[in-house]
């Protein structure tokens, strides 16, 4: 289903290409013909020619070519049906779908953007004029925000009022209610929703304006960050703050920066990084790295890498290879955020960027600076925990010359990291083929420990996501065993706190408040798949010790598949039942 045939041809015919191209070019005449230098590739002299007749442009020099559509496409990268929509609206013309549905989904879509784009418009205007803004444009003074910022960025003002914004605007209630921009209170009245706040217009990478958010006054009352809720115009899972103004610069220079929040982005560009982006209060999504894979193939993340680190590599990894990019990370000072370090040192924050390093190497030389190098014992512990990191990259080769770096800063044998490997991930091990040593494998932060904290953390905050995944066979340390059986003994997390052991119950508190913003499926995927691998080396040790190895082998066999697939595709609830079901099985089978 698209847009009907006969309004793409009105758009073609109602549009003067001639006047679209020299938005972005000088143009002059020759002959019949208008000829410039070519937007898509640095040249001195014109090879770029347009034929108005025909609606066509060709580059003799780079061999761009297309109809008034693709040129709006490839100048503002944009879809096919985006650069259509925009011509359209220009044109005055109304796209019609081949699905009725679609057509009056379009339809209720413009009427948002609309009132989304009066609301950022109005805010923008109390922000610059209005006396009660007084104190805000103060503060954004102090953070280093001077007019050309507040204007390039469309920052705005909502004022500490009922319902300005609602009567000023002349909207509906319903379009209102359907932005988010406002809510029928206690009294049966439309009130605005953001109220004594700095406004962020969040605008989609078309460039219209979709959502807001809100930062409180300092002293003020209230959570700092108001964010509009999910809307038919906005989802915060695909959406990337200040890609709109960042994409040409994405483009050219062949890398996204991506940030955590609004200020990071300002903070970028007055330290002359004009290519960041960042997430709208969640974490990066796949729906995020298909969208930037649209621009660039390098991803640069600028924010506290440890802790994705913790929660996301095997995301990232599996990213890299579905979406063709290299995700890398810009190693910020400690307790530094981009905003506060473009106003401290621009030239230290432009510096990290620019020193970006693939993932994994970020991850191994944190670890390897915290660990003490100085000792046998300490260098071991680090060559351990360094093989857990290398273990979950998907490519030998990227492993292995990692591993070669590892084992010269811990003055280790490469020989004997490749063999502790292989027993990370289930292989034989020391003693050569055939033969796995028989030992628990060491705990780290990066191990075990971390995906069944998380787990729990998630059972905590998020039962309702994760509780009917999860059984007692997941968890093989005693401490992650007892707050789970706290938490599925009790029918409220209060009671669980009130019952719970004093060491459970502190850990119980930690959990409620740590940082869960994670996607639930795949950290339980993480953890069933590391109890799975559990399993797997115990297969094999049976397999090893049977007079008969095929007895085990169709188990085996099963349990490789859904392991692989757990591995190479989105985690899916039925896969993960049914790994949960087989590893409750196999305890059953292990204790009679």
């Amino acid at each position: 289903m698209g847009i009907v045939d006969e309004d793409i041809e009105r758009v073609r015919a109602s549009t003067d290409v001639v006047a679209i191209i020299g938005e972005h070019v000088a143009l002059r005449r020759s002959g019949s013909r208008w000829v410039g230098l070519c937007p898509f590739h640095a040249e001195k002299s014109g090879s770029f020619s347009v034929n108005a007749e025909l609606g066509l442009y060709y580059c003799f020099g780079c061999q761009a070519k297309g109809d008034v559509i693709t040129f709006v496409r490839e100048i503002n990268h944009l879809d096919f049906a985006g650069a259509l929509e925009l011509l359209a609206g220009r044109a005055g013309i109304q796209l019609r779908y081949d699905n009725e549905a679609q057509s009056g989904a379009h339809r209720r879509r413009g009427v948002l953007v609309e009132a989304m784009g009066k609301a950022v418009a109005w805010y923008h205007q109390r922000l610059l004029n209005a006396p009660d803004a007084a104190a805000a444009r103060g503060y954004l003074r102090s953070r280093g925000y001077d007019g050309e910022i507040v204007r390039r960025f469309k920052l705005g003002w909502a004022p500490d009022d009922w319902d300005q914004l609602c009567r000023a605007i002349e909207v509906p209630a319903d379009v209102l209610r359907d932005t988010g921009l406002g809510f029928v209170n206690r009294r049966d009245r439309m009130q605005d929703s953001f109220r004594g706040r700095i406004i962020f217009p969040i605008f989609d990478v078309r460039g219209d304006a979709v959502a807001l958010g809100g930062r409180i006054m300092p002293g003020a009352e209230g959570p700092k960050y108001k964010n509009s809720p999910a809307t038919a115009i906005y989802d915060k899972s695909e959406v990337l703050y200040g890609l709109n103004w960042a994409k040409t610069e994405v483009v050219e220079r062949g890398e996204v920066v991506v940030c955590e929040g609004y200020t990071d982005v300002i903070g970028m560009s007055q330290a002359g990084v004009q290519r960041a982006v960042a997430t709208c209060g969640t974490a990066l999504t796949e729906r995020h790295v298909a969208l930037l894979k649209g621009f660039s193939r390098r991803i640069v993340l600028a924010f506290d890498a440890d802790a994705a680190g913790q929660n996301a590599a095997e995301r990232f990894y599996e990213w890299e290879r579905r979406y063709d990019v290299d995700v890398f990370v810009a190693a910020m000072p400690p307790g530094s955020d981009p905003g506060e370090l473009a106003q401290r040192d621009p030239v230290l924050l432009e510096k990290a960027v620019s020193g970006a390093v693939p993932f994994l190497a970020f991850r191994i030389e944190r670890l390897l600076a915290a660990s003490n190098l100085s000792t046998p014992e300490g260098r071991a512990r680090a060559a351990q925990a360094a093989v857990d990191l290398l273990g979950e990259h998907p490519s030998a080769l990227v492993r292995d010359q990692y591993l070669m770096q590892v084992a010269d800063r811990c003055r280790v044998d490469p020989a004997h990291l490749r063999d502790m490997l292989r027993v990370t991930q289930g292989g034989p091990g020391i003693g050569g083929p055939g033969r796995v040593l028989n030992r628990p494998r060491p705990r780290s932060d990066e191990g075990d420990d971390r995906s069944a904290l998380m787990t729990l953390r998630l059972a905590v905050q998020r039962p309702e996501e994760v509780a009917d995944l999860l059984d007692e066979v997941l968890f093989d340390d005693e401490t992650h065993l007892r707050i789970y059986r706290s938490l599925v003994g009790a029918t409220t997390f209060h009671e669980a706190l009130t019952n719970a052991d004093p060491d459970v119950v502190e850990a119980l508190g930690r959990l409620a408040v740590e940082d869960a913003d994670v996607e639930a499926l795949d950290v339980v995927a993480r953890l069933v798949e590391r109890a799975a691998s559990r399993v797997m080396v115990q297969l094999e040790m049976q397999v090893r010790a049977a007079d008969d190895p095929m007895v085990h082998q169709p188990r085996m066999a099963w349990l490789a598949l859904r392991m692989e697939r757990l591995r190479t595709t989105t985690p899916s609830r039925e896969l993960l039942y049914e790994l949960v079901a087989f590893l409750r099985e196999w305890a059953g089978e292990e204790a009679s």
